[in-house]
């Protein structure tokens, strides 16, 4: 398959991570993540989730540093929207994610696949879209009993090491969700095991992603985030 690499024109890439609640980013992405760091040393990341109470904020500040611990430039963003109730909360949510904006361009935005059938996944996906129209978007999976998982079309390779530290991370952060049948090392490894396999991953491993629309190269004078190697 042909590989895509990031091609910053005139200072670092900027990667923004939307969540709707603490580990989703962690789950969906966090092997992406690693692997973008160790590949973009100087590559800033603005990290946002929405739905929060004060114990779960705590876990997820722990693991956002965790994971983009030497990170050049990183802001970690905690918000308090009630969980399962961003749809009813939805113009709220949309200026916030609006707001950000207001930071640096980014080259990559990783956000909730739009076919979710949670209703507080979807809702971020559909106001990233809003918010982010001229940018690359790479939308992530979230296993769960709603049974939606459907079928990436775009694969992040990842090496074996890099899925062991997202998988333990995410069980050291995360104790609030150790009683939940399926917050489990083996799942988290199953499903980068099968998307691995699904991309031929040298590894075995691999996160997989929706991209709806890309451009290859420059366009409009600006500098594409990503052209083939």
């Amino acid at each position: 398959m042909q590989a895509l690499t990031f091609a910053a024109a005139d200072r670092p890439p900027h990667l923004l991570c939307l969540g709707a609640h603490c580990d989703d980013i962690e789950i969906g992405c966090g092997g992406t993540v690693l692997s973008l760091l160790e590949q973009y040393p100087e590559m800033s990341v603005t990290w946002a989730v929405m739905a929060s109470d004060e114990k779960r904020a705590a876990e997820a500040l722990t693991s956002a540093h965790a994971l983009l611990a030497g990170t050049a430039k990183k802001t970690v963003l905690i918000q308090s929207f009630r969980d399962g109730f961003l749809p009813y909360n939805g113009g709220a949510v949309k200026e916030y994610i609006e707001s950000l904006k207001a930071d640096t361009p980014p080259d990559l935005v990783l956000t909730h696949y739009r076919h979710d059938l949670h209703q507080d996944h979807r809702l971020v996906s559909e106001l990233t879209w809003n918010t982010f129209r001229d940018h690359l978007i790479w939308e992530y999976e979230i296993p769960k009993y709603d049974g939606d998982m459907g079928n990436p079309n775009f694969f992040v390779p990842l090496d074996a090491d890099v899925c062991r530290r997202k998988v333990h991370n995410l069980v050291a952060s995360f104790p609030s969700q150790a009683s939940k049948p399926w917050f489990r090392e083996d799942l988290f490894l199953a499903l980068m095991r099968l998307r691995g396999m699904e991309c031929q991953a040298p590894s075995g491993y691999a996160e997989g992603f929706y991209c709806r629309k890309a451009v290859l190269g420059g366009w409009g004078g600006r500098t594409s985030s990503h052209r083939s190697r």
